[in-house]
């Protein structure tokens, strides 16, 4: 086995590390954004296809725009947050494979068929999401994953004339104690696991 991380690590990343609902104003750079998506990009992905698409709103004007879009209980936090990624999914991915895995760039034809193809996209998407959570932690970003919002709305205003549709949003920056709650428990490991 590999090393394991220490548990300053593993805290950052899991133990301590929260879903954020209120943030201070610091900005975060694009050059940290740029890197976030440098470490993300290399999580793993059905055949490497890699279907995600992410807009980094960061700008008055597109977070005006996206404020338009979500649930009531997250208006402040999308207006508060430096940045508000919205994690998006490209139904033509498999346009891609050909360079992406290009040992077997034939394998792009079994993602074209509807219905698989939409479960490999969505399932891929949401996986790569997850690993822009854990990149962000790591350079020192918190995290406010949200489901909360017209997915229609943001759709014509971030991906029209694309076949680009979101799959869920997450702001970033760093967070305030303000509105966090207590953690909620999870499933003790003999509910949720076996080992067979």
């Amino acid at each position: 086995m590999k090393k394991t991380l220490d548990d300053a690590t593993l805290d950052i990343l899991f133990r301590e590390a929260r879903s954020y609902n209120r943030w201070s104003p610091e900005a975060v750079p694009e050059k940290t954004l740029r890197t976030l998506y440098d470490l993300l990009k290399l999580g793993p992905t059905s055949a490497n296809c890699c279907p995600a698409r992410f807009v980094f709103v960061t700008s008055t004007a597109a977070r005006a725009t996206l404020v338009g879009c979500v649930g009531p209980g997250n208006v402040v936090k999308v207006e508060q947050a430096p940045v508000t990624v919205i994690i998006g999914m490209d139904e033509k991915f498999y346009e891609k494979i050909p360079f992406l895995f290009p040992q077997k760039p034939q394998i792009a034809d079994m993602f074209k068929d509807p219905a698989g193809g939409m479960v490999h996209m969505m399932r891929n998407a949401s996986l790569q999401g997850a690993y822009l959570i854990l990149a962000a932690r790591s350079l020192g970003l918190d995290c406010g994953p949200m489901s909360g919002f017209d997915n229609a709305k943001v759709d014509t205003a971030f991906f029209g004339g694309t076949s680009v549709k979101s799959n869920f949003i997450c702001a970033l920056g760093t967070g305030t104690t303000e509105l966090l709650f207590p953690r909620n428990p999870r499933l003790p490991f003999d509910e949720a696991c076996k080992i067979i």
